[in-house]
């Protein structure tokens, strides 16, 4: 079968597990993004059947968050925090970016490769002075390698730390400036010792598109003065704490009154 660019796939060997987009070919291996996981794959042309059924459960995810805010706009008026995403997929940019817009969310949005990001996060957080970043993309853990602490075995989670330790390097309080930090099997342990408040994944497994949108919403929404509800934080992700973990931290909105 002849397979292009943009191309939706599934790998035999992996029982059709993730749905994937070709995004480039290098001889026989295919390099692939996920569809709905922040995970980067190759695979063998020979493993690949295509793939029609594309449906993804962003409508469900955003529904099921609007319904969670229980907020009584009566007598107070809410300035959520701002947020600024910068994602090394443009297809999942534009999803978390439509995410945020539901939730009634100020958020800018920049796509870069994950190798850029170091060297332009710092001026980026200065010119948009947020009050969360978001540094997420795709990742993946070379498992065969079998050390998970070598940060030489994941595709992208080094160029993530170094981008945690520039937004650090800006502003090292972790209560005035929230960091949300990885994607699929990302090393979870050097990311929070970067300095990021929440990152993937403690079980080296793979995130959703909107994972890190999610924590980063959560954030925004939550009163500035209250600590966040770590666990309950974490269980709205698509696989809870495997996937996603962090530390305690206090919300970002400010509540002002009267309306």
């Amino acid at each position: 079968m002849n397979f292009k660019k943009g191309d939706l796939v599934s790998r035999i060997s992996h029982n059709h597990d993730v749905i994937f987009k070709i995004v480039d070919f290098d001889g026989g291996l295919v390099k692939l993004n996920g569809v709905n996981l922040r995970l980067s794959a190759d695979a063998d042309v020979n493993d690949l059947v295509i793939v029609s059924d594309t449906k993804n459960d962003d409508e469900q995810i955003i529904e099921r968050n609007m319904k969670e805010l229980d907020i009584d706009r009566d007598n107070y008026f809410y300035l959520p925090g701002k947020i600024l995403h910068i994602d090394g997929d443009d297809d999942y940019l534009n999803r978390c970016m439509n995410f945020y817009k539901n939730m009634g969310i100020k958020a800018n949005g920049l796509t870069l490769k994950e190798i850029d990001i170091t060297s332009n996060i710092y001026d980026l957080v200065k010119e948009y002075r947020p009050d969360i970043v978001v540094i997420t993309g795709h990742d993946a853990y070379y498992s065969k390698k079998k050390d998970k602490n070598n940060i030489d075995n994941y595709q992208n989670s080094l160029n993530f730390v170094s981008a945690v330790k520039e937004v650090r390097r800006y502003e090292k309080s972790q209560d005035k400036l929230i960091v949300i930090a990885g994607a699929c099997q990302s090393d979870y342990e050097e990311l929070i010792k970067a300095g990021a408040n929440f990152a993937s994944s403690p079980k080296r497994i793979n995130i959703h598109a909107l994972d890190p949108a999610i924590i980063a919403s959560s954030v925004a929404l939550s009163d500035k003065n209250q600590s966040i509800d770590l666990i309950k934080l974490i269980e709205k992700t698509k696989y809870g704490s495997d996937g996603i973990g962090g530390i305690i931290t206090n919300g970002t909105m400010y509540v002002g009154y009267p309306r």
